[in-house]
């Protein structure tokens, strides 16, 4: 990622894949949402999903 694999820039994959360690103890739920089966990481993964990726 970014410095460690040798570059001087972050990837939007490097984002991804510190978005959930980084943002998972973050989030909270609504009672309804967790009977529901949603989680944290179902979030996430929904908004980065939505962000498109810039070129």
């Amino acid at each position: 990622m970014g410095l460690a694999a040798g570059r001087r820039y972050v990837s939007p994959d490097d984002v991804k894949t510190l978005a959930f360690p980084t943002l998972r103890h973050r989030v909270t739920l609504r009672p309804e949402a967790e009977m529901e089966g949603i989680d944290a990481d179902s979030v996430i993964e929904s908004i980065l999903a939505s962000v498109p990726v810039p070129r």
